[in-house]
């Protein structure tokens, strides 16, 4: 009977603890939620008010080398001379580094130059290093300690990017699992998911809203569709490593040639307006998001996804600002759109497949990409998403966005292997 007694006590003990961790670390999300929501979606405001004004004066690109000129000056004043991007805020996850303050204002500003004059470039990566640097903040302010410093920075990408994208449930997870391939940080599932889901409620009573899909044609799930799926997957895995390739080479081709940031920018921003003005297009603009929305319905035009990549390579690896993320959406849903057309299948759902298996494969977040389609297209083609990011994530091996994300454990053996991405 004592023993009882004491086991008993001992787990109210524990359970009146974890309690504590409970109420902490939801008093800290909440805040963490209403106040990276409060700036993402201020962010996400003028992103959408700075693009509806270039769309109506597509002359603005003409003015990109000086927006170029502007963000090195920027950065260089701001002794910002090697920004590393999203890969300091994944460096801070494995307590290698902290995210200077200053972070957070500059990838605000200079993401919003880069949307208004042009530049071919997406919003969530610069999310993402603009939750990180607040959520550190309000780490350092309420002194938590080296260990959980890594919890708040990605409290504060969840709740960055569920503002700005509008899915809260793979906001949540996406923090927990981009830094290390193989392994889960549990310990802030709590965090994440309650900031992601205040930031997301706090956007939508603003009036930013998630970009929503609508899926036409979609067959019904059978041996013949399902192996076109799996031909989808494996001709993602091979843009997604183009996609990847072409950003790094394009980044230390620069760094190596024209070792002049200003002189690399201005380089840079001709050739995108040489290539506008030839192509006579607007589509490769920004994030590119109109251009999503019609390959859903199935129309596309056959070489937008190399386009995407040349002209996302060029403006990011010059030095202007943005993510990474949608241009794979952008990659993706037109390669898918593009397959569909020539194998016979929905166009539509091929578009959307191969958003989700291009974003898996230039992340190795196959569990983000799964929840996005979910939220972004509904359940009712979940066999084929499934068959299509799990082939993507198999097939395009060690490639990563960021060269600081890790791989823990071998995607194709039970083996750690704790290696970084290509």
């Amino acid at each position: 009977m004592e023993k009882k007694l004491i086991l008993i006590r001992l787990y109210l003990r524990k359970l009146l603890k974890n309690l504590k961790v409970l109420i902490r670390w939801t008093f800290f999300s909440i805040i963490t939620g209403l106040f990276v929501g409060a700036i993402s979606t201020l962010f996400a405001f003028c992103l959408r008010e700075v693009t509806g004004f270039r769309t109506g004066h597509t002359w603005l690109i003409l003015l990109l080398p000086v927006a170029g000129l502007l963000i090195v000056f920027l950065y260089q004043i701001s002794q910002f001379k090697e920004d590393k991007g999203t890969n300091l805020v994944l460096t801070t996850l494995h307590a290698k580094t902290q995210i200077p303050f200053r972070m957070a204002p500059l990838i605000f500003v200079s993401t919003i130059i880069t949307h208004l004059f042009g530049g071919s470039a997406g919003r969530e990566g610069a999310a993402l290093q603009l939750g990180g640097s607040l959520g550190q903040q309000l780490g350092k302010i309420f002194r938590f300690d080296e260990k959980d410093q890594r919890i708040v920075v990605m409290c504060g990408m969840s709740a960055a990017f569920s503002a700005i994208f509008g899915t809260p449930i793979a906001a949540s997870v996406f923090s927990m699992e981009v830094a290390s391939v193989g392994v889960m940080y549990y310990a802030a599932l709590v965090p994440c998911v309650f900031s992601s889901l205040t930031a997301s409620l706090f956007a939508v009573s603003m009036g930013i809203g998630p970009d929503v899909f609508t899926l036409v044609q979609i067959p019904e799930f059978q041996i013949l569709p399902a192996c076109k799926v799996i031909g989808l997957g494996l001709c993602c895995a091979v843009v997604s490593a183009l996609f990847c390739i072409s950003l790094h080479s394009a980044g230390g081709f620069y760094k190596k040639y024209l070792k002049n940031p200003y002189i690399r920018i201005l380089v840079s921003s001709a050739i995108i307006i040489l290539l506008t003005i030839l192509l006579q297009t607007s589509d490769y603009m920004g994030a590119g998001v109109p251009v999503i929305e019609r390959a859903m319905e199935g129309t596309v035009s056959p070489p937008a996804f190399l386009l995407k990549i040349l002209f996302t390579a060029l403006t990011l690896a010059a030095g202007f600002k943005g993510g990474e993320i949608v241009p794979s959406f952008f990659i993706g849903a037109t390669f898918g759109c593009l397959f569909g057309q020539l194998c016979g299948i929905s166009p539509s759902l091929c578009a959307a497949v191969g958003m989700m298996a291009v974003f898996c494969g230039v992340t190795n977040c196959p569990i983000t990409s799964l929840l996005i389609s979910f939220e972004l297209f509904g359940y009712q083609a979940v066999p084929y998403f499934l068959i299509g990011v799990s082939v993507s994530y198999l097939m395009s091996g060690y490639y990563s966005l960021y060269h600081d994300q890790k791989i823990i454990y071998s995607k194709y053996k039970t083996e750690y292997i704790n290696r970084q991405t290509k």
